[in-house]
């Protein structure tokens, strides 16, 4: 029988899951809405009946275990949500003891920045690489960083919350409290605030117009088109994201910047105004970092937290090593 494990990637929006083999390939998929507002029974119930349809749907395969990408902050020590802003009753909640419950199975827990760090160090663009740092720019902006080989974890395995770095003092006020986080500047969601504010002063743009839906899709779709205002937005955006990434690269040095997430697939347009930042203010030592598109898109999550299953099984005293080659 084929050995898989069984990744889930749960959201704010939406819980994935899917069956995953050692090489990081997704042999079966399932997904759905969260019930954010429903309260932790309810979701673990969501995340146990995606795992259960999979495996009826696959009878002829042996399960080694059960990885969880969670959003934190996340104590993956005591496998305690800490306080999850997106999801309704997750604050001390102990998420790992009660998915154990549910499952025959062992049961891994990562933070979902670290996890789709993860994912992208063995199956996708930093394969190989031993220093790599994930951000994901969507809704909010978190990471992962590997660091010598080594997944960076930190004090109760909540390192990586690149997101509340400050890169703009007296910025925006962040959901966190702070202003001028990393989240609360370049995220999807600062991004498509700045496009609304934008369109109600300035008369001169396709955005809104006749009281259309603004949000990143339309921007990039207008920038496209030649719209003046939404290419200024655009190009703040990607000097933005090159203001953050350029201090990661400072900090961890990486071989490679990966970035994800749902602003990724706009990835082409924002790279050459990112990389211009980072040529122009990055101290000259630094400016070879590759800054490179998620290989593995939305399942950097996934095939990360499977792959925790399998590390953790190979080695269980120290799993968050790459396996050097021969």
């Amino acid at each position: 029988m084929k050995q898989i494990a069984i990744g889930i990637d749960l959201g704010g929006t939406q819980v994935r899951a899917a069956l995953v083999d050692e090489q990081g390939n997704i042999l079966a998929r399932a997904e759905d809405r969260t019930d954010a507002a429903a309260g932790p029974e309810r979701v673990l119930s969501q995340i146990h009946g995606l795992a259960e349809g999979l495996l009826a749907a696959s009878p002829t395969v042996s399960v080694v275990g059960v990885g969880v990408s969670a959003p934190g902050p996340i104590d993956t020590v005591a496998g305690v949500a800490s306080d999850v802003p997106t999801l309704a009753g997750f604050a001390g909640f102990p998420l790992k003891a009660k998915l154990q419950a549910r499952f025959p199975f062992p049961v891994s827990l990562e933070n979902d920045g670290i996890a789709a760090a993860i994912g992208e160090w063995r199956f996708g663009a930093g394969r190989a690489l031993d220093n790599l740092v994930y951000l994901t720019v969507s809704t909010g902006i978190g990471g992962g960083i590997v660091a010598d080989g080594r997944v960076l974890r930190g004090r109760k395995g909540m390192a990586g919350h690149i997101g509340h770095m400050s890169v703009m003092p007296d910025g925006a006020l962040c959901p966190c409290g702070n202003r001028g986080c990393f989240e609360a500047c370049g995220s999807g969601t600062a991004f498509t605030s700045r496009a609304r504010m934008r369109a109600i002063e300035f008369g001169e743009t396709v955005l809104g117009r006749d009281g259309a839906t603004i949000d990143s899709q339309h921007v990039f779709a207008a920038a496209r088109q030649g719209d003046r205002v939404a290419n200024q937005l655009v190009d703040e955006e990607a000097e933005i994201l090159g203001r953050g990434i350029m201090s990661l690269i400072h900090i961890f040095s990486p071989d490679i910047v990966v970035m994800g997430g749902g602003l990724s697939y706009e990835f082409d347009r924002l790279h050459p105004g990112i990389e211009a930042y980072v040529a122009r203010w990055a101290m000259p030592a630094f400016r070879d970092v590759k800054i490179v598109r998620a290989a593995m898109g939305q399942n950097s999550g996934l095939a990360g937290a499977a792959a925790l299953v399998f590390l953790a099984e190979k080695s269980p005293r120290d799993y968050s090593r790459q396996p050097r080659k021969t």
